[in-house]
Parts: C-alpha cells; structure tokens; sequence
C-alpha cells in the first residue's frame, strides 16, 4: 500500500512539474514571438538581429543581468518583452564595472530597449527589470549594425 501511495504521488508531482514547464515554455515562446517582432523596427534602420537569445523571468524584486560582449564602432539595440504579461519594463546597459552607461532608452509597457554604441570593445552588461507589475517570463535579443 506504501509502494501504490508512494507511486501515486510521484506521478502527481512528475505531472505537476510538466503542467508548469509547459506553462514557462508557452510563456517564452509568447515573449520571444513578441521581441522578435518589436526588433523588426530596428531592422528597417539597417540593424540585424543576432542569433540567439535570453529568456528568464523578472519581479519587482527581482532583475536579470546578462553578459554582452560588444565592439566598437558597432551600434546595438537589446530589446525585451514579456509578451504583454508586465505592466512596466525597463532595459539598461552598464560597463565591465557595473557603471551605467549613457544609452538611448525606449519603454512601451511590456516591451522594452535600449540603444547604446560603446566606445571601447569589451563586456557590458544589459539589466531587465520590471518596474511595475507581477512576475513574468521575458525574452531579450539584440540587434547590430
């Protein structure tokens, strides 16, 4: 009887933990559909979208930094969206020592970017925030030119 109770409730929270990946997974797929669209604008001004992007999740209390490395001479748009799940987003850049950098910022509710070309090659950091709202899933990619 230990053994079927045991059984039972593994297979409850194996189906528990495929409900709510399966819910993350729809939630990014939604962000990244969204992000790759909003980057679109920056295409018509000559920007090509890198391959690749970062998705993670974002609350009031909670950021997400993520490692660039970036050249000079370049220009650069990170943008971010969650989708439409957030009221307030907000991307920033910072330098190697974690200074904030003098960037172009553009906020749409759930979408969110900044523009920025550095003037020394190295590793930058972008940060997604949300400003105001409940937790979400974002995407966030970046375009250069």
């Amino acid at each position: 009887m230990n053994r079927l109770l045991s059984a039972v409730a593994v297979s409850c929270l194996f189906a528990m933990h495929w409900c709510i990946a399966e819910a993350e997974t729809d939630d990014q797929v939604a962000a990244r559909n969204d992000v790759i669209d909003f980057a679109g604008a920056f295409q018509n001004d000559g920007f090509k979208i890198r391959d690749g992007n970062y998705c993670g999740k974002v609350s009031m209390d909670q950021s997400a930094v993520v490692a660039v490395n970036l050249y000079n001479g370049n220009a650069y748009w990170f943008t971010a969206s969650t989708g439409k799940k957030a009221e307030k987003l907000k991307v920033s850049v910072f330098d190697e020592a974690g200074k904030p950098v003098s960037y172009e910022p553009y906020q749409s509710g759930t979408r969110a970017a900044a523009g920025f070309s550095p003037e020394a090659s190295g590793v930058y950091y972008v940060k997604v925030a949300l400003e105001n709202g409940q937790p979400a899933t974002f995407c966030l990619i970046y375009s250069y030119k």
